[in-house]
């Protein structure tokens, strides 16, 4: 009896871990507007009016296992019509890859399409050079998921092959994200990549949320963020209104809608395939897998 229920907490322990490393869904609540508001999480979306009795619990326990848990937990089937056309271009997709010769394929037994990543239908272009390979994250700088996945990615950034080149996309849904994203591209304009991370820590540490309701409430939070950090206030809006910055956020907002992003942070490897931490089953194998697609595409 004693072992049963000490495997029971472990086992809800495992889920809560996957589910804590899913993503931000499309239909997630933007991240709070002030500090008395708390971010909402997975948990708090999902959760039920009242605490599930004992037998609920048990019920939940015999469920999927952690990571088709984690899985189902990132979809967002209400932001697609009932029969999506997507969903057949994919299956062709599919189709293609089983069909490659054995070495043009990713190890056998080890990652499986349409299981642990999807080929994007139709492929889309790169912006890489011959012998490159893009790897592209889409994320946003409001998401608790694409914080989390931060140090892995960083350490991998560290290691990767030389061949690979990764780029990173903020993804468009909304005023919040398009906020975001005016930021992230105004900081790549100014050549400061190292606030990145600190507008990462305001918002996901400090609760600085770096936007408004409006655009230019949004401009004077971002300002106030720069002076912080040795921008002048001309300096960053010279920058933020840019004709570059905005062919960015242009760009940003066409790659959303072509890589289908329904949930962040995702792995978008050479414009052919995508793939997240619940389809690879952790963060680690995450990058695991974003190598072996590498390597195929580079070695085609």
């Amino acid at each position: 009896m004693i072992r049963a229920i000490v495997a029971s907490v472990m086992l809800a322990a495992c889920a809560a871990v996957l589910i804590g490393f899913s993503s931000c869904a499309r239909h997630t609540p933007t991240a709070r507007q002030s500090p008395a508001t708390p971010a909402a999480t997975p948990a708090q979306v999902q959760a039920p009016p009242s605490q599930p009795s004992a037998a609920t619990q048990a019920a939940q326990l015999s469920q999927p296992d952690e990571t088709q848990q984690a899985a189902a937990a990132q979809e967002n089937p209400g932001d697609q019509p009932e029969e999506d056309p997507r969903q057949t271009r994919a299956d062709a997709g599919l189709e293609r890859i089983a069909q490659l010769p054995a070495d043009q394929q990713l190890p056998a037994g080890k990652w499986k399409p349409g299981v642990n990543y999807q080929p994007l239908v139709p492929a889309q272009p790169t912006s890489v050079g011959p012998g490159k390979v893009e790897v592209v994250e889409v994320f946003w700088l409001g998401c608790p998921h694409c914080y989390a996945l931060e140090p892995y990615l960083q350490a991998w950034l560290k290691n990767k092959p030389s061949y690979v080149e990764f780029v990173r996309v903020p993804v468009m849904w909304g005023p919040a994200h398009r906020a975001h994203a005016h930021l992230f591209y105004t900081l790549q304009a100014l050549n400061r990549p190292d606030l990145v991370s600190k507008a990462f820590d305001a918002i996901q540490q400090q609760h600085q949320m770096l936007m408004g309701s409006t655009e230019d409430e949004s401009l004077q939070a971002q300002e106030a963020f720069a002076r912080a950090n040795g921008i002048s206030a001309d300096e960053f809006a010279k920058a933020y209104n840019s004709f570059s910055v905005n062919s960015n956020l242009q760009r940003a907002e066409q790659l959303t809608q072509r890589y289908h992003v329904s949930g962040v942070p995702l792995l978008v490897v050479n414009g052919k395939y995508t793939t997240d931490i619940a389809q690879a089953g952790s963060p680690e194998k995450l990058f695991a897998l974003i190598d072996d697609l590498a390597a195929a595409e580079h070695r085609h």
